[in-house]
C-alpha cells in the first residue's frame, strides 16, 4: 500500500500559488473536473470520483489535523460507471457530494491539486507519495514542508478536514 503524507491549505490567490509552481517546471497533468461522491462507511471515507482525467473508487484513512499528516488510501482505478454509484449508493447510502475543478501538477513523487471547490473556495494540496518504499516518512514530510514554504502557507492556512467534512458543515450552518 502506497504511504502519502500530505496537506491541503486555503488559499487566497489560487493563480498566483500555481504560478510559483510554475517556476519549477512541473509536469502538468490536466484539468479535471471532479465530482467526489461519499458515502457512508464505517470505517474511514469512502469515495467515488468522476472526472474527465481521473476516476476511481477511493478508501482512505488519515487524521482530521491541520497540517501535514499521514494517509492511508486503497485505490481502484476503473471507469465508473452510474451503475457502480448506483450499487454503493443502494448498500450504503450517499453522504456528500463534493464538486471541483482540479489542476493536477508532479515533480518526481509529489502531487499539486490546485482547487476550486464548489461552496468552499480555493485550496492547495501536496501530496508526497512513497509507491514502494522508497523513501522514509521524514524525508516524504520535508517534501510536504518544503512546498509549503513555497507557497507561503501559514500556520492558520491549513484545512484539517476533508472536503466532504466542510460541505457537511457547512450543509448544517445554512441549515440554521
Amino acid at each position: 500500500m502506497p504511504t502519502n503524507i500530505e496537506w491541503k491549505a486555503s488559499v487566497k490567490d489560487i493563480l498566483l500559488a500555481e504560478q510559483k509552481l510554475l517556476e519549477l517546471s512541473p509536469r502538468f497533468i490536466g484539468t479535471d473536473l471532479q465530482t467526489d461522491t461519499y458515502f457512508n462507511s464505517a470505517y474511514g471515507r469512502l469515495k467515488l470520483r468522476q472526472g474527465n482525467i481521473e476516476n476511481a473508487l477511493i478508501h482512505y484513512n488519515r487524521e482530521n489535523k491541520a497540517g501535514t499528516k499521514t494517509s492511508s488510501v486503497l485505490l481502484y482505478q476503473a471507469n465508473p460507471s452510474e451503475k457502480l454509484k448506483e450499487i454503493l449508493t443502494c448498500a450504503l447510502g450517499v453522504l456528500t457530494t463534493v464538486q471541483k475543478n482540479r489542476k493536477i501538477y508532479f515533480i518526481d513523487n509529489v502531487k499539486f491539486h490546485f482547487d476550486s471547490v464548489q461552496g468552499l473556495g480555493n485550496f492547495v494540496e501536496v501530496e508526497a507519495i512513497d509507491m514502494d518504499q522508497q523513501f522514509s516518512l521524514p524525508q516524504l514530510k520535508a517534501q510536504c514542508d518544503h512546498y509549503a514554504s513555497l507557497f507561503n502557507i501559514q500556520p492558520g492556512d491549513y484545512i484539517a478536514d476533508s472536503y466532504s467534512d466542510m460541505i457537511l458543515q457547512k450543509n448544517r450552518i445554512d441549515k440554521l
